[in-house]
């Protein structure tokens, strides 16, 4: 990228990114030559889809921007999965068996990177998800290494984010608000199940005891009967995990006055599109993200969504981080490796520590049950939590990075009084 990106990101971080990369005047190998080529595959017609795209696209400007891999460029080949496993399986092998991608970063959605872990290891890709959360994708890859060594996940499986949502709770609802009790309301998806069964273990740990679960269909429309229910349990805050929906339960929540706050996941809530979406309705909504604008987690995390906000005139969805993050990885691991070879730039992969846009950016390894997940916690990534208020995302934790009070609109009642 350009000179003013490095001044404003710090010459300590700019020598942080060019170790990572790993650049050499020496060149690759003799029968490597020409770019390298990574695909990217998501949904282009989607927020989320294009942030990963254009967050890979970033990366690639900027190792561009400064020699390259070995000498080499990285060039950024897009496709198109529409949201669907089976698109995304034929673009996948069309990345990998005529376009020569050397390595892929795919979806944010759980059930594509599963249909796609299998392809990965038959067609020896190293491949990255920046932001598919389902605990199998890396049990296969502990389970059977050897095969699924090939598939990393940028960001975090269920359990551990929903150890992230508890942490917050703990803070933000039983410690601050002197909340006691949480309702759970999720998606029925393959990510949800292990962020559930988290929850359920791990919220009364955090102060607040489980009255209610709810797994709804994520094709319901008709959110009603499902707050009716969670009512008449009278919990203090409705802990959610949805990904696929997100605009219709915010609007029927705002407009049937549910008296309860949202805290825990609501993905689409973390694009900023998220207020017009659902005309304001978001207002009081509390969900883990990766960042906030304005919110300096590293020395790259303003500068990189600075970025974003001048190329392509807004600010990404978390994934967007975290796809820039995945692309830097796999270039430092190639930089290191002095090769493309997949089994030598896996190995590389692995010894990963760099810093990245969203915190110390690393992988979890062969003996975790967590194998080639990203690490959590104030060391590596500690994720964040916002808030909606008045048309803005507000950080509210972590404490040590976030010094905004929770503001909840005038039909949520807590136990103890918010500003308001």
């Amino acid at each position: 990228m350009r000179q003013g990106w490095i001044t404003r990101a710090g010459i300590g971080a700019a020598a942080a990114l060019s170790l990572a990369i790993g650049a050499s005047p020496a060149p690759a190998q003799a029968a490597e030559k020409g770019p390298i080529k990574i695909g990217v595959i998501s949904e282009q017609s989607a927020i989320v889809g294009q942030s990963i795209s254009h967050g890979a696209e970033l990366a690639a400007d900027y190792i561009n921007a400064h020699g390259g891999v070995d000498g080499r460029k990285i060039k950024i080949l897009l496709y198109d999965d529409h949201s669907s496993a089976a698109d995304a399986v034929r673009a996948f092998q069309r990345a990998a068996e005529q376009d020569h991608v050397k390595a892929v970063v795919t979806t944010f959605i759980s059930e594509i990177a599963l249909a796609l872990e299998p392809w990965s290891a038959r067609l020896h890709i190293p491949t990255i998800t920046p932001g598919a959360a389902s605990n199998l994708i890396t049990k296969q890859i502990h389970d059977n290494y050897a095969r699924y060594k090939y598939m990393f996940e940028g960001w975090f499986p269920a359990t551990i984010l929903a150890q992230a949502v508890c942490d917050s709770s703990h803070d933000l609802f039983a410690k601050d608000l002197h909340m006691k009790t949480a309702a759970i309301m999720s998606e029925d998806a393959d990510w949800t199940k292990p962020l559930d069964e988290g929850y359920v273990k791990c919220l009364p740990k955090a102060g607040l005891k489980v009255v209610d679960e709810v797994a709804f269909n994520p094709d319901t429309t008709d959110f009603t009967p499902i707050f009716n229910k969670i009512e008449a349990k009278h919990p203090d805050v409705i802990i959610t995990g949805i990904a696929h929906v997100g605009v219709q339960p915010t609007v029927q929540w705002h407009d049937q006055q549910v008296p309860i706050p949202f805290g825990g996941i609501s993905a689409q809530a973390t694009n900023l599109t998220f207020w017009k979406d659902t005309n304001g309705a978001a207002n009081g909504v509390i969900t883990q993200t990766g960042t906030v604008p304005g919110l300096a987690i590293t020395p790259l995390t303003i500068p990189v969504g600075e970025e974003f906000v001048k190329k392509y005139g807004h600010f990404p969805a978390f994934v967007g981080f975290t796809a820039y993050d995945a692309v830097q990885a796999l270039a430092g691991a190639m930089g290191r490796a002095h090769s493309t070879n997949p089994d030598a730039v896996v190995t590389q992969m692995e010894k990963t520590d760099m810093v990245g846009t969203l915190g110390q950016y690393a992988f979890h390894g062969r003996k975790s049950k967590y194998t080639h997940s990203l690490r959590y916690g104030p060391k590596w990534v500690p994720t964040v939590f916002m808030q909606w208020q008045n048309g803005k995302q507000v950080c509210v934790w972590p404490a040590s990075k976030c010094h905004n009070k929770m503001i909840f609109p005038p039909f949520i009642k807590t136990t103890k009084t918010a500003a308001k």
